[in-house]
């Protein structure tokens, strides 16, 4: 489900957030389908559940989960609550751009790139 690099640079619970992520965003998570509890999960891991319960918590509030109380966490649908997470993107995306037009990529190069991306 989620491997953890050691020598990442990047802070553990900023690995399980974005494996998680990355998983929902792909499908391989389901929207409704339930998240492994916090403590099954630090457990997988062998690591401590506060690290996996600040990811769940930062992937909450981008909108990629939910929790209800007693019952556990869910992997969100399309339910508009990842808004504040798509600007965020969209205004990585516009400074790329803005790199890559002043590297002299043209926008004919980026439109393969995008359709690249999105057949697959």
């Amino acid at each position: 489900m989620i491997s953890l690099n050691y020598r990442d640079s990047r802070p553990i619970y900023e690995q399980i957030r974005d494996g998680l992520r990355k998983l929902i965003v792909t499908g391989a998570l389901a929207a409704d389908e339930k998240l492994p509890s916090v403590r099954a999960l630090a457990a997988q891991l062998a690591i401590n559940p506060n690290t996996i319960q600040r990811a769940y918590t930062e992937l909450e509030q981008e909108g990629y989960i939910y929790s209800i109380p007693g019952k556990g966490s869910f992997a969100a649908g399309d339910t508009g609550a990842g808004n504040r997470r798509r600007k965020e993107l969209e205004s990585q995306l516009r400074e790329v751009l803005r790199e890559l037009k002043y590297l002299g990529v043209r926008p004919e190069e980026l439109k393969v790139l995008i359709e690249e991306e999105y057949h697959d």
